[in-house]
């Protein structure tokens, strides 16, 4: 049931999430049970409704989720929260959801869900119906979550706060459109690499899965890479060999074979492998197929560079900051935008 106010009930959040955990550790393991069949069955079609969801990289994202969801993740994230002394009364959330990569506005929901406000849920065009079987599944191993959520598939109204995930230029269209809220707008991010030359090829391996995994679409993909001014960048080829495969796939390698003959009509120096080019460049987006790089002689200039474009930043991987390969494995208390989603919610009301 709801709870009667926005304080935690974290018996009923251990209850709901040891669900979710369950359901998709079944799934990414192979013996779904009849509650969570119909979640397995749309992962499995999904890039039929979008063609980047292939079944590898959704199951992927369900594996990591899984983790993410361990009990004692959980608890750890329970405990961390800051849960306001007095009764607040629950207000209406609405979630709008981004589809670049499978799974991505599943925080959302589970900090919606366990602040104990009514939510409603809009996902993005490009779901591929992930969202809802999720959502549908859910509601079935945990009786009464379907009286606090409900799946919006048209215009979202009826609202008292609002989270929303877009592009940079569906950012701005949520500002006007639901700036008379309180609300949470996220634009487009991206993610940053820095290397020392001392790295090992199998950290330089670790961080091919922070470049590629998703086809680079996430913000938490690296998409600029610093390195010392004499690094062999034939490092980064050798340590990408695993990655070979996305030349197989139509969207990757177009995008890949596009910005290859654009730039070399526009004689742009590049370094390439087949699947990836390497491009010199202090755009902190690269696209698909593509990946910046920039050369530095001094590492201060690198944090005075990423200072300054702190706004378009989700994560630093490799020299001060993550771990290479931790990219696409956030936790509970790793919040989007460094804006704690959790706090936000648990204001909400009075």
């Amino acid at each position: 049931m709801i709870a009667s106010n926005t304080t935690v009930d974290k018996a009923r959040a251990r209850q709901l999430l040891s669900a979710l955990h369950d359901g998709l550790s079944e799934i990414t393991g192979g013996s779904a049970s009849s509650e969570w069949e119909a979640l397995g069955q749309a992962m499995d079609k999904a890039e039929h409704g979008n063609g980047w969801f292939s079944p590898s990289e959704v199951r992927h994202a369900a594996s990591v989720w899984s983790r993410a969801l361990a009990p004692e993740a959980v608890e750890r994230w329970l405990e961390s929260m800051s849960v306001p002394s007095n009764d607040r009364q629950p207000v209406t959330v609405g979630i709008v959801m981004a589809g670049n990569i499978p799974f991505v506005g599943l925080h959302d929901l589970l900090c919606a869900v366990v602040s104990g406000h009514q939510v409603k849920v809009k996902p993005s065009r490009d779901d591929a119906g992930l969202t809802a079987a999720l959502i549908g599944c859910w509601a079935q191993a945990c009786p009464g979550l379907n009286e606090q959520v409900s799946l919006e598939t048209e215009r979202l109204d009826g609202f008292d706060a609002v989270i929303a995930t877009g592009s940079r230029n569906s950012g701005r269209y949520f500002q006007h459109y639901f700036g008379g809220v309180p609300h949470i707008i996220r634009g487009q991010r991206t993610s940053v690499a820095v290397l020392d030359g001392s790295e090992t090829h199998e950290q330089m391996q670790a961080l091919s899965e922070d470049i590629f995994r998703y086809f680079g679409l996430g913000c938490r993909n690296v998409t600029q890479v610093f390195v010392p001014r004499d690094f062999d960048l034939n490092r980064l080829f050798a340590a990408f060999v695993d990655w070979t495969h996305l030349g197989n796939h139509h969207r990757f390698y177009n995008n890949y074979t596009y910005h290859k003959a654009l730039w070399l009509m526009e004689a742009v120096d590049l370094l390439e492998n087949g699947f990836v080019l390497l491009k010199e460049d202090e755009g902190w987006v690269s696209p698909v197929g593509a990946l910046h790089y920039q050369r530095y002689d001094d590492i201060a200039d690198v944090e005075q560079r990423i200072d300054e474009g702190k706004e378009h930043i989700q994560c630093r991987v490799g020299n001060g900051g993550l771990p290479f390969g931790e990219a696409q494995c956030p936790g509970l208390s790793d919040y989007a935008d460094g804006v704690d989603t959790m706090a936000f919610l648990l204001g909400l009301g009075g």
